[in-house]
This record gives structure tokens, C-alpha cells and sequence, in this order.
């Protein structure tokens, strides 16, 4: 196996799998890291049965994910709930990859203001007594809260996967390359912008941006451009 293509980056599919599935089929690679917006309509194994036990699966979720209770659950609670990388650093094909999913959100935290919330329980401890015995709603569920970010911080990876992109992006936010600089991250993947593209940043951090239905390496080669 060509070592660049040992992991592989599939960049938002948004219900169609064919071209994740079909470049597994193609490359054989370790592993695949999914980045996002899934778009559920069934179970994520189910949509992956052609490649499940073929490769290691791992994903981040997109705002996408939390837009209704059943693209959630499909994520969520799917047999592949387990291979989910927010929020840690997990040894893949050799290589530490630290996760973050889902997206800034203005009435939690929109850098470069400060955050509303400094985390989930600041945000339900200014709540009413009935908003705190229930779930928290699914938009914010979604959020990038500001205390689970600074704890990430402390953590050591090689890369970093995320749903929204760095300040390499014209709409996207300087902290996650700030985050990737204090990890000591080289590489940045990220999705939900729908652009394939491929830039270095501050402290030679290579970002790659993959558009929604692309595959890239871990060279930042486009395996397929997507829609």
C-alpha cells in the first residue's frame, strides 16, 4: 500500500457514500476519516456495509448531524457510535489524530468574540429550573463550547480533523489553527466548506480543505474532486 493513502479524508457526503465507498475499494487504505454532514437517513454502518471490516472507520459529526432528532440517532446510536474522535486524540494507522466536531454557533461562542457560555454547565446553570431537566436542545449540541476547546488544547497529535475550517478559509476562524499550533498539529483536514484546497499556515501547518463527496490523502491529493 502507497503510505500517503493509508488514512483517507472524505469530505462531507451528505447521504451519498458511493465515493468514500468506491476509493476504499480503489486505495485499501488503513483507515477512513470521515469530517462531517452525513445527512442520515439510516444507520452510518448501514450506509458503510460495503466497507465495514474492509477499513477502520472514524468520524467527527457536522452541524448537519444535529439538524433533527433522527440524523442524530443514525449517527449517534449506530454501530459505529464508538469511532467517534471529538474532543480526544486516537492513535490511527500510526498516527495520533485529534477531533473536533461540530461548528461555532453566535449564541455560544463565535471567535473572535469572547463566548457567551465558558462551557455546557455556565450555559444550564443561568437556565430556568425547566430548562435544565431537559435535554439540551440539538443546536447546541452542535456548538464548540469554549471550555471542551481549552481542554483539547492541552493535548499532543499529528493532525487535526474538524468540521470548520482555519483562518486559511475566508470564512473560517483563526482558533483552529491556534488549536493546531498549541498541539503541535502538522496537518489540518477539515469540511463543510465544500472547496478542495491545500495551503500552509503559521508554524508550517499544512490545511487541507475537502469539498462535500471528495477523498484526499494524507498528502492532500484530491483522490476524487467531489461534487
Amino acid at each position: 500500500m502507497n503510505p500517503k493513502h493509508k488514512i483517507l479524508f472524505a469530505g462531507d457526503p451528505h447521504g451519498d457514500f458511493k465515493p468514500l465507498i468506491a476509493a476504499v475499494h480503489e486505495y485499501k487504505p488503513e483507515a477512513v476519516v470521515l469530517l462531517g454532514d452525513y445527512d442520515l437517513d439510516m444507520p452510518l454502518d448501514v450506509c458503510l456495509q460495503d466497507i465495514v471490516g474492509l477499513t477502520q472507520i472514524w468520524w467527527i459529526a457536522g452541524n448537519h448531524d444535529f439538524e433533527t432528532p433522527s440524523k442524530h440517532r443514525h449517527l449517534f446510536n449506530s454501530a459505529l457510535a464508538g469511532q467517534g474522535l471529538h474532543l480526544k486524540v486516537t492513535e490511527i494507522a500510526g498516527l495520533k489524530v485529534a477531533g473536533l466536531s461540530g461548528i461555532f454557533l453566535g449564541r455560544v461562542w463565535y471567535p473572535p468574540q469572547p463566548p457567551k457560555w465558558l462551557g455546557k454547565q455556565d450555559y444550564l446553570r443561568n437556565q430556568s429550573a425547566t430548562i435544565r431537566h431537559r435535554a439540551m436542545p440539538l443546536k447546541y449540541k452542535a456548538a464548540i463550547w469554549h471550555d471542551e476547546f481549552e481542554a483539547l488544547k492541552t493535548l499532543k497529535a499529528d493532525i487535526l480533523v474538524s468540521h470548520e475550517a482555519p483562518g486559511s478559509h475566508r470564512h473560517g476562524f483563526d482558533v483552529i489553527g491556534e488549536l493546531a499550533a498549541a498541539m503541535g498539529v502538522k496537518n489540518i483536514f477539515h469540511g463543510h466548506l465544500h472547496e478542495n484546497y491545500s495551503v500552509v499556515i503559521k508554524k508550517n501547518i499544512k490545511v487541507v480543505g475537502v469539498a462535500d463527496r471528495a477523498v484526499t490523502d494524507l498528502m492532500g491529493n484530491m483522490l476524487n474532486k467531489g461534487r
